[in-house]
Order: structure tokens, then C-alpha cells, then sequence
């Protein structure tokens, strides 16, 4: 039972800081994936095939590869506060320079560009959520965070697919207005960081005296209690095998959810809708991703278990992606693209709550970043596979079982790791009851 002084600071916290975060990753998201928006006419304003569009659209995540862990690790030692600042004016920029692409080149390197500016972020704030929050709730509160991505679907779509009726306002195409203007509040927003976000509890003076004690002494005999069992060292976080399977497990959710960010756009217009209607109509599924994922999450740290609620979601995912294939009406995509939405959004949280159970420090903020980014390279290969598919075939059915099978090989990565980890934990109990 939670004490009166746990419960307030922990709601105090909470309203403090994971609001604004969420603000923020709403916006990192919308300028991700809004590039499945200007593709709708993009694309064959500027002659680009589905493959040159797909890799366009992932090579994002090769920059954000490259850079992911140096900047993870930048931000353990600088603070949260300045180098989330730089990462966002940074990427908004950048994200606004979209608008003046004229070709193949100017696409790809401003894409990769895109990816070098905004690694970091999201692991960033997956660090920073664990100096705030103690293990056992730090699956909920990642999945209110972590529900900005499908509320960036359920709210940046039709404001994506209206900006792209704005076609011809000032000899600007309808996907150039919506690339400038929704690159404006990644720039402001990040001058905000400055002056709004905390680095650690310690410099907390909106908490009291007492708040600010109990939550220290708190964090600091967490990290204590984890001394013996954790890796600490930045190489330890890199090299750590469970670091490795989560990557991939990651890989297939990643691959997942970007092809949804990136391909859910023109495989609901394939019906003839307007690019007004197709925003509408792709924020659907995100509505009850939303609601699944913070349900999904609660009953995960409820029950302590990790394993069956990630297993279970990445098949739900498959199952969708499968059934999408075979989708003859918009109603049948729009239950098919539900189903894949709450798969991919409710395995993430009990996900990212593995990592910091055996990596703390430095190893941790190295650990994470990695799995971040050798993760998102799957949003990388699923878009450019569907892109080369459907060139080869002229659809999107052969991509689609491509990136169900990712999501099949998570859930098995999964349970192997499960089962690897179990028994280690009853040799190393067995070892240390010998005389």
C-alpha cells in the first residue's frame, strides 16, 4: 500500500513532466511519419516510384542509427534539459527544409539528415522517465508517454490530410505547407525545453523539501538495491546479450509501426478517398490503440509480468498485418489496421521496462540507445521492402506478410530471452546457497 507522501509526489511527478513529454513526442512522431501524407501527392509531383519512396522514407532511420547511442550517452552527461533543447530546434529545421525537396538526392540526404538530428530522443526520454520513476511504475507512466505516437496518428492525420488541401496557396503544393507548418512546434517547443524541464529530482525546486527527499532517497536505494545484479559500464550496456535480443525483438514492433506511419496513408487511399478523407480515416484505428496500450500497460505492472503481454501483442499485430492482405473494402482495412495498431502500441511499454531491470548508469543509457537503434532500423527494412514489393507486384501484399513474419520472430525472440533469463536467475540462486 502505498504511503500518503508516495502518492503525492508520484501524482506530482507525473503531471509535471509526463504531459509535456508526451507534447513532445507527439510532435517528434507527427514529423517522422507525415511523410506517408505527402506522399499521397508528393510522390508523383517530384516522380518518385514506390521504392525510391520507401527507402527515402526509411533511410531516416539509418541516420538515426549512426547517431543514437553517442547521443544518448551526450545527454547522460549534459542533462536532459540541453540536449532534448538541441535535438528538437535541430530536427525542426530540418523537418521544415522537406518543404524545398526537388528530387531523389535533396529526399535522401535530408531524410538521413532528419534521422542524425532526432537520435537520441526517444531513448533520451525512456533514461529520463527512470530517474523519476520507481521500477514498478514505470510501465504505466512509459505508456501514457509512449501514447503519444498513436495520438499523433488519431490528431495529426486530419490536420496532415487538411494542410494537404492547401495545394496552390502561394505557388506552395498542399505537401510543402504541410511540412513547413508542422515543423514550427518542434522549433518552438525546444527553446520551451530550456526553460520547463528538470535534469534530475535533485534540482526539482517545484517538489517541497520533504517531496524532494523522499523521492532522492527513494531513486538513489533503487539503484542501490541493483548494484550487485546490474551492469553499470557503458561497454556492459553495448555487449549485454539480453541488450542484443531486445534490439531485435524492437526491430520487428519498429518495422510495424512504420509501416503503418509511412504506408497506412496510400493503402487506405488505394479506395479513391481524398487525402482530407484518408486523414480522417487513418485516425481511427489509433483511437483504440490508444485507450488498449495505457489498459495493456496497467495490467502488465499490476501483474509484474513482461514476456506474455509483449508475446501477445506482437501476434495480434501479425494477425492484423495478415488480414490487411486480403482486405476488399475500406471497412475491412480500417478493422485490419485496428488490430495492428493495438498490437505494436501495446507491446512497446512492457518492452521498454525490461531494459532498465538489468542496466543501470551509464550501461543503461548506452543499453537503451542501442536497442533503440538497432531497433528502429527495422522501420528502415519494412517500408523499403513494401516500397520494392509493390513496384515488383503492384501491391501491398507481399510487404505486408513480410513485416507479419518480423512481428512472429519478436514473439518468439521473446520467449527464448524469457526462458534464457529464468535460467540463469536459478543458477546464479543455486550458486549462491553453496557452502
Amino acid at each position: 500500500m502505498a504511503s500518503e507522501l508516495e502518492t503525492r509526489v508520484l501524482r506530482k511527478i507525473t503531471f509535471r513532466i509526463v504531459p509535456f513529454i508526451m507534447l513532445l513526442y507527439f510532435i517528434a512522431f507527427l514529423d517522422r511519419v507525415n511523410i506517408g501524407f505527402a506522399a499521397l501527392t508528393m510522390n508523383q509531383d517530384l516522380g518518385f516510384s514506390s521504392t525510391v519512396f520507401g527507402i527515402g522514407a526509411g533511410i531516416f532511420f539509418l541516420g538515426y542509427f549512426l547517431f543514437e547511442v553517442p547521443s544518448n550517452l551526450i545527454l547522460n552527461k549534459v542533462g536532459a534539459r540541453i540536449w532534448i533543447a538541441r535535438v528538437m530546434i535541430t530536427w525542426g529545421f530540418i523537418s521544415g527544409g522537406m518543404a524545398f525537396v526537388q528530387g531523389i538526392p535533396s529526399f535522401y540526404a535530408l531524410r538521413f539528415l532528419l534521422g542524425i538530428a532526432e537520435a537520441g530522443f526517444f531513448p533520451g526520454i525512456i533514461l529520463y522517465l527512470s530517474f523519476w520513476f520507481p521500477a514498478r511504475r514505470r510501465a504505466a507512466v512509459t505508456a501514457i508517454f509512449m501514447a503519444a505516437a498513436p495520438l499523433s496518428t488519431v490528431l495529426g492525420s486530419p490536420i496532415s490530410g487538411a494542410l494537404m488541401e492547401m495545394h496552390g496557396l502561394m505557388g506552395l503544393a498542399g505537401w510543402q505547407w504541410m511540412f513547413l507548418i508542422e515543423a514550427a512546434p518542434a522549433v518552438i517547443l525546444g527553446v520551451v525545453v530550456l526553460f520547463y524541464l528538470t535534469d534530475r529530482p535533485e534540482k526539482a525546486n517545484w517538489l517541497t523539501t520533504e517531496e524532494r527527499d523522499w523521492l532522492v532517497k527513494t531513486m538513489n536505494e533503487e539503484q542501490a538495491s541493483k548494484a550487485a545484479k546490474s551492469s553499470h559500464s557503458i561497454w556492459a550496456g553495448l555487449a549485454d546479450m539480453r541488450v542484443l535480443a531486445l534490439s531485435l525483438v524492437y526491430f520487428g514492433t519498429s518495422a510495424g509501426l512504420y509501416t503503418l506511419g509511412i504506408w497506412a496513408p496510400q493503402i487506405i487511399k488505394q479506395f479513391g478517398l481524398s487525402s482530407l478523407q484518408v486523414g480522417f480515416i487513418n485516425a481511427v484505428p489509433a483511437i483504440f490503440a490508444v485507450v488498449a496500450m495505457v489498459l495493456w500497460a496497467r495490467h502488465s505492472d499490476r501483474t509484474g509480468e513482461r514476456t506474455w503481454h509483449v508475446v501477445s501483442a506482437c501476434l495480434l499485430a501479425a494477425v492484423g498485418l495478415a488480414f490487411a492482405t486480403g482486405a476488399a473494402s475500406v471497412f475491412a482495412v480500417l478493422i485490419a489496421l485496428t488490430l495492428v495498431n493495438i498490437g505494436i502500441s501495446c507491446s512497446k511499454p512492457p518492452l521498454w521496462s525490461m531494459p532498465t531491470l538489468f542496466l543501470s548508469g551509464p550501461a543503461a543509457a548506452a543499453g537503451i540507445a542501442t536497442i533503440n537503434s538497432i531497433g528502429n532500423l527495422g522501420g528502415f527494412v519494412g517500408p523499403s521492402v513494401i516500397g520494392w514489393v509493390k513496384d515488383q507486384t503492384g501491391g501491398f501484399s507481399g510487404g505486408l506478410y513480410f513485416v507479419a513474419g518480423l512481428l512472429l520472430l519478436s514473439a518468439a525472440l521473446t520467449l527464448v530471452l524469457s526462458k534464457t533469463s529464468q535460467k540463469s536467475a536459478e543458477a546464479a540462486s543455486a550458486a549462491s546457497q553453496r557452502p
